[in-house]
């Protein structure tokens, strides 16, 4: 009898959990370089449709176990974001800590084309509040390849001497 209950706890446990998954794409006449460069500077989200700013300092190098915060638009609220996976120039993978009970993890991944570069945003949520957060989110989440490929662009057109110069992390 102890046996049955404690199964149908699974199944029904098991019945609660969801999981999303969406890829939105954008090419860009910017380098991988350029796009890059604006992935893994994060110190810089004016150009996210869903972060407002973060607390990393600038000339900080995303690798793989850094924890940061970050305020979003939609809610300011502080959420912590976790560096999973990094390899230099292709992809950067990590896992946004929003709540209990909610799972996000978001990989950025940069390709090389004939007429220039491919930037894929892969959202993947998990939890039993994944489907209330994607309907806040979604509309968002689909213009972050775009707004990322418009945001080197418009870096890359810019005359060197235009161009915003970063503070190191150690500069005062």
């Amino acid at each position: 009898m102890f046996g049955f209950s404690s199964r149908a706890l699974r199944h029904k446990r098991r019945s609660l959990e969801c999981s999303l998954a969406r890829t939105y794409q954008a090419l860009s006449s910017a380098s991988v370089d350029e796009l890059w460069k604006k992935i893994v500077d994060l110190a810089d989200v004016s150009w996210h449709p869903l972060l407002v700013s973060t607390n990393v300092p600038a000339g900080l190098v995303a690798k793989p176990g850094l924890i940061y915060e970050a305020v979003t638009r939609l809610l300011p609220i502080p959420i912590q974001i976790f560096v999973e996976r990094v390899r230099p120039g292709e992809l950067l993978s990590v896992r946004i800590l929003v709540l209990p009970g909610l799972e996000e993890q978001v990989t950025y991944q940069v390709t090389s084309t004939v007429c220039g570069a491919c930037v894929s945003y892969s959202v993947n949520l998990r939890g039993w509040l994944s489907p209330l957060l994607w309907s806040l989110i979604q509309p968002y989440a689909a213009q972050v390849a775009a707004a990322l490929a418009s945001a080197a662009e418009q870096t890359a057109c810019m005359p060197e001497d235009l161009k915003p110069h970063k503070q190191n992390c150690f500069d005062f």
